[in-house]
Order: structure tokens, then C-alpha cells, then sequence
């Protein structure tokens, strides 16, 4: 169960809903956030590639926003008092069907215009980006609460398992069912 399923790949475009591919790149004909239509894209992705602020920042990019709300999650060099020396991440195979099901909910919240949420998978070191997440709102008050949202509905329901490596030599499974 803790065999490393790791989905790489990210969605960007039209809501999952209809099965999407999961492996779809991010960046394939990704200009500007916004479609032809003037509607926003979300960014999804679940990869084992180092994460990019630049590309999620791009991804919420909009007219209609007056606000963006980022949250960087980062390898820490300590847990429980214990130091760290790195992680490994592991994703269930419908990590990105289910953080996209939280990215298309967070974009039906009143004001949210973009939503991009990235979360990586596979061996980080201290200091290392694990989730990029950005809001873009039509006022402050609605990206903040949106992201914070995103961020604690993210951990508690997409099945990315954390496994800790620690200095002494010992580890321990976080989040895992």
C-alpha cells in the first residue's frame, strides 16, 4: 500500500469530471489563464518534477482578479522534535482526480476566478517545494479563505501519503489511511 504510485502530470482546461487524462501537460497551449471564452483554466497537477511559483502564478493570472492568495508548502528540517533529512511523497493513481474535484469546488466559491494547485511527489530535500497552491479572487478576503480552504481540504482529502526520513536513521508514515 505504501508502494510509491507516484501520478505525475496536470490538468489544465476543462473540469475532470467528463475523465480527463491525468498525464495532460500543463502547459500545452497554455498562453494566459484565460481561455478563449474569458473563463478561467485551472491549473492541476500531481509530478515528481520540481514545482514552479512562476507557473502557477501564470496560471491564476486574470483580469478579473484584484487578488491572489499563494501557499507554499516546504520541506521543514525538523518534526515533533526529531530533525529531518528529507521526504518521500506517494500518491494514490486518483491523487489528481480528487485534487482536481477540490480545485473545480474552489472555483465555485463567490469571487474565486483561478485556481492552481501543485503537489509534488517522490524524494525532497529540506527546503524543497511539496504544494504550490494560488488563488486569484475578485477581492482579498475571498482568495485568502479560498486557499486556506484548498490547503486544509487538499491534506485531509487527496491521497498523498508523506514519508518521513529522519536524522537518527528512524521514519515514520504520515497520512496514511
Amino acid at each position: 500500500m505504501h508502494a510509491d504510485h507516484a501520478t505525475t502530470g496536470a490538468i489544465m482546461g476543462e473540469p475532470i469530471s467528463g475523465g480527463m487524462p491525468a498525464t495532460t501537460d500543463a502547459t500545452e497551449g497554455h498562453d494566459a489563464a484565460a481561455a478563449a471564452d474569458g473563463a478561467a483554466r485551472p491549473l492541476v497537477g500531481v509530478r515528481e518534477e520540481p514545482l514552479s511559483v512562476d507557473e502557477v502564478l501564470a496560471a491564476v493570472t486574470h483580469p478579473r482578479v484584484g487578488g491572489v492568495v499563494t501557499f507554499l508548502g516546504v520541506v521543514r528540517n525538523h518534526d515533533d522534535g526529531k530533525g529531518v533529512d528529507g521526504l518521500d511523497y506517494s500518491a494514490h493513481p486518483t491523487a489528481t482526480d480528487a485534487l482536481t474535484r477540490l480545485v473545480q469546488a474552489t472555483l465555485r466559491r463567490d469571487g474565486v476566478v483561478t485556481v492552481a494547485a501543485v503537489h509534488r511527489t517522490g524524494h525532497l530535500d529540506v527546503g524543497d517545494l511539496a504544494v504550490v497552491l494560488a488563488v486569484g479572487a475578485e477581492h482579498r478576503g475571498e482568495a485568502f479563505e479560498a486557499c486556506r480552504a484548498l490547503i486544509d481540504d487538499l491534506k485531509a482529502e487527496v491521497p498523498i501519503w508523506k514519508h518521513q526520513l529522519f536524522d537518527d536513521g528512524s521514519d515514520e508514515w504520515v497520512g496514511t489511511p
